[in-house]
């Protein structure tokens, strides 16, 4: 009897982003296993279905007991698991342990979390085995056609792995392809929490951008179509810019526009508040993505909204505007927004390396987000180019192209939240992002008064203006003979 040839790569989880990596791969030219973790009654026949069905004269092979799945992978085999993120993947793990040999080389492919990477790293080298936590973004249209994969983990798995992930990768304009190795540990998912945090609010400005269209200007869903349409030929051409457009003329079945039928109540998965939560343990500012969760979190209380709106009737100037110049104003407004909202997580990213030792290439990161990714877009090779310069920027702001680019659009950004408060619409992303600017260029800030606030009733001391940094001071507040240093 013939000994079956072995496949190069292995795949576990076959809902669709596992199905469409499988295919991915094996269009690429890899020979893949795949197999299911089924649950009894309920998951049965998942593979047999893929492999009769979507993978059919595939290069795949399917299996659905888990020790004969393993040995028909190559040595050092390499397993990517693409199940829920959790439990489920620390169970796997453990299902796996037994059947894999030295320097077997384990890849999760899900949205986990990047402390649990860090531990699994870990587990994984302690018992021989390499480790690779890989964020992936893109979708099921990514996982089919090219994804942004963002690799991390166990160093020694980077040669082995590289020329498999990057083959399933989407490619950039210039031909590169959207993977490169992020660092040790679980650094890769950070970097792909943070990605999703950004889409957070890539979305949330957009949202804003289309609000003030429609109430302020009037504008219907063709004509706003056609301005998020041509905005994607330009500066804001990106991913969720065009995807806008087409969504603002889809038709529903009746032949009304779905966008009009569409409930304004936002989910959310969890990455947009992880990156607001390890940000404020980095002790530092997320506030437009922060805002961002926030509104989703909101509109959800569609039911309290709806009575809030009944008491507290909302009143229109009814100013006949410029369209031409108010467009340029949201168009400011967004494109502005989006530059803080892109400064800030690059900072995020920036802290995070400092603080664990990364060694982040930010340039790398930028790079890798520019096609397959849901935030694509032709802005990411400015930041790219920005921390590639010479002058590598300690603030993505303080980067001259940003800094141009900025003063350009700063008096209709401006503009813009004036007529949104005139006319007493939300816009809390475009005004979060406007009130960073402002803190963020201000010399000097309110703070001296909350640090004489933490002295006076807890004793938190305080530096002086008139001292050396890093000296600290504590005032006797309510007898003014006694005073401590």
């Amino acid at each position: 009897m013939m000994e079956q040839v072995k496949s190069t790569i292995g795949l576990i989880g076959l809902a669709v982003m596992g199905e469409n990596l499988s295919l991915n791969l094996a269009n690429n030219g890899w020979r893949v296993s795949v197999y299911n973790r089924t649950v009894p009654g309920i998951e049965e026949g998942v593979v047999e279905r893929f492999i009769n069905g979507r993978a059919k004269n595939k290069n795949i092979q399917g299996y659905t007991n888990i020790g004969e799945f393993v040995a028909s992978i190559s040595t050092p085999r390499k397993i990517m698991m693409m199940v829920r993120a959790g439990s489920p993947v620390d169970e796997l793990m453990e299902q796996l342990f037994p059947h894999l040999a030295p320097g077997d080389i384990l890849i999760d492919g899900g949205n986990s979390n990047y402390e649990d990477t860090n531990r699994r790293v870990a587990l994984a080298e302690s018992k021989g085995f390499l480790f690779v936590g890989a964020g992936v973004s893109g979708g099921e249209e990514g996982a089919l056609n090219g994804a942004s994969i963002m690799p991390s983990g166990s160093a020694t798995a980077w040669n082995e792995v590289k020329p498999i992930l990057q083959s399933i990768a989407a490619k950039a304009e210039d031909g590169t392809p959207c993977c490169e190795w992020i660092g040790p540990g679980g650094s890769g998912h950070f970097v792909k929490m943070i990605h999703n945090g950004i889409e957070y609010g890539d979305m949330q400005i957009i949202g804003e951008a289309y609000w003030a269209m429609k109430h302020i200007l009037k504008m219907d869903n063709e004509d706003m179509a056609n301005v998020f349409a041509q905005w994607n030929k330009g500066k804001l051409k990106s991913y969720l810019i065009e995807i806008t457009a087409n969504i603002l003329k889809h038709r529903d079945k009746d032949g009304s526009y779905l966008i009009d039928n569409i409930l304004d109540v936002a989910g959310q998965k969890g990455t947009g508040k992880w990156s607001v939560i390890n940000a404020m343990e980095l002790g530092m500012p997320l506030e437009l993505i922060a805002t961002a969760v926030f509104e989703r979190s909101l509109s959800t209380e569609k039911v309290l909204r709806q009575e809030a709106a009944q008491a507290y009737p909302r009143t229109s100037a009814e100013l006949n505007y410029n369209k031409e110049e108010v467009l340029q104003h949201i168009y400011d407004a967004l494109y502005a927004s989006k530059i803080v909202s892109y400064a800030q997580g690059f900072t995020v990213l920036a802290k995070a390396s400092e603080v664990f030792n990364w060694n982040l290439n930010l340039a790398s990161v930028a790079r890798m987000w520019r096609a397959g990714c849901i935030i694509r877009s032709v802005f990411l090779n400015d930041i790219a180019a920005a921390f590639e310069s010479a002058g590598k920027p300690v603030h993505l702001l303080m980067a001259p192209y940003f800094k141009k680019e900025i003063q350009d659009a700063f008096a209709g950004w401006k503009q813009l939240i004036s007529y949104a408060i005139t006319e007493e619409l939300p816009v809390p992303a475009f005004s979060s992002a406007l009130n960073y600017f402002y803190s963020l260029t201000s010399e000097n800030l309110p703070a001296n008064l909350i640090q004489g606030q933490r002295d006076y009733f807890g004793a938190h001391t305080f530096e002086r203006v008139d001292d050396e940094r890093g000296v600290f001071f504590h005032e006797n507040w309510t007898d003014k003979n006694e005073k401590h240093a």
